[in-house]
């Protein structure tokens, strides 16, 4: 397994590099394909292409096992975060976000195959090159793949300690654009209109939509505005992330996003965006997945928990389209998109294993 994991980590491949993404693709193409999975590539103008591998299996509906190839890295990004191994952890670009998750998907299937003659059920194994951006280019595929399936197995980095992730919030981008009136600021001060100033009570109004009881947050993370220090600024731009817990609460919270008004009547208000990936909620189905894997994990000689996170991934737009949908099952580690990135190698069986034993086991 660490052998597989280093061929993928050091085929470097950024969401924005098409070409990079595309020669990883072929790779993992013919990995899959060599299994025995029938393979259909999904090329894109611009988007790095997209990998389907369909395994044939004994009977009942597919499981999908789904996840991403890109990362978050640039190019090169190997001549400082080199492949390294220490004490018993394995380090380099992607390696927990989600290349460890990847080869997971390789050795369960392969291990089914090779103990049981042929997989218990059909298989189907979806990669995609453009989810750390959104999943523009594969989500209606991601959500027409998973609708055939009886689950959707996601094997993006576990949470802390290994633990499954049954609830993930969902995702929204506004952009707040205010447009006033510049005027020199000692000669005509009064005759401008402060994008600035109007943009400040439009931060203080969307932060007051915050509410953590729900799980609902609106982050102003990026201000841009004015052109000098002698003028009254004419323009001004907030870029606003919303993190929902609730499918329903993404309504609500793009309605109340566009109902704001300016204070200054003089000045202009201009809204874009909206709620870009539903949550993954925690519903029975959810739950009772993680039941089944907790009680294979226990079989196989470890203990098994759940966490809920604010970040999302392609299992969002599968559980909101209310296919069954397990997240976190891929590697054990930490530092994802950070420098310090690694896996634990002695939890890459187990987790293969365990991945394995829910293809069998997911009716």
């Amino acid at each position: 397994m660490i052998t597989r994991l280093r061929e993928l980590v050091l085929r470097e491949s950024p969401t924005r590099d098409k070409c990079a993404c595309d020669q990883l693709c072929e790779h993992l193409a013919n990995v899959f394909g060599a299994l025995g999975g029938r393979i259909e590539i999904h090329r894109q103008a611009s988007a790095g292409n997209h990998l389907q591998a369909d395994f044939a299996g004994e009977r009942g509906k597919p499981v999908l096992l789904l996840g991403h190839f890109d990362t978050v890295y640039t190019l090169g990004t190997l001549e400082k975060m080199p492949w390294a191994e220490r004490d018993g952890r394995i380090y380099g670009p992607g390696i927990f976000d989600m290349k460890a998750g990847i080869v997971q998907m390789i050795f369960a299937v392969s291990a089914l195959q090779r103990v049981m003659g042929e997989l218990p059920r059909p298989v189907k194994i979806w990669l995609v090159s453009d989810e750390e951006e959104g999943s523009v280019s594969s989500r209606e595929m991601t959500e027409t793949l998973a609708k055939q399936c009886a689950a959707v197995l996601v094997c993006e980095p576990s949470g802390p300690g290994g633990a499954l992730k049954t609830a993930r919030k969902g995702v929204g981008a506004f952009t707040l654009k205010v447009t006033g009136k510049a005027a020199h600021s000692g000669l005509d001060f009064q005759k401008g209109h402060s994008a600035i100033l109007e943009l400040a009570h439009q931060i203080q109004a969307v932060s007051r939509l915050t509410d953590l009881n729900r799980g609902l947050t609106l982050n102003v993370g990026v201000v841009r505005g004015g052109t000098r220090t002698n003028v009254v600024p004419a323009e001004a731009v907030a870029e606003l992330d919303v993190r929902i817990s609730r499918k329903t609460d993404g309504a609500e919270i793009e309605r109340r996003v566009r109902e704001l008004r300016p204070v200054n009547p003089n000045c202009k208000l201009e809204i874009a965006g909206g709620i870009n990936r539903p949550p993954l909620e925690r519903t029975a189905e959810v739950a009772a997945l993680f039941d089944l894997a907790k009680s294979i994990a226990s079989e196989l000689g470890f203990d098994l928990h759940e966490t809920a996170v604010g970040g999302g991934s392609d299992g969002n737009f599968t559980a909101a389209v209310g296919v069954p949908t397990l997240d976190g099952l891929g590697a054990v580690g930490d530092g994802a998109h950070a420098e310090h990135e690694h896996v634990i190698a002695a939890e890459l069986p187990r987790r293969a294993a365990l991945l394995a034993g829910l293809i069998q086991r997911v009716e």
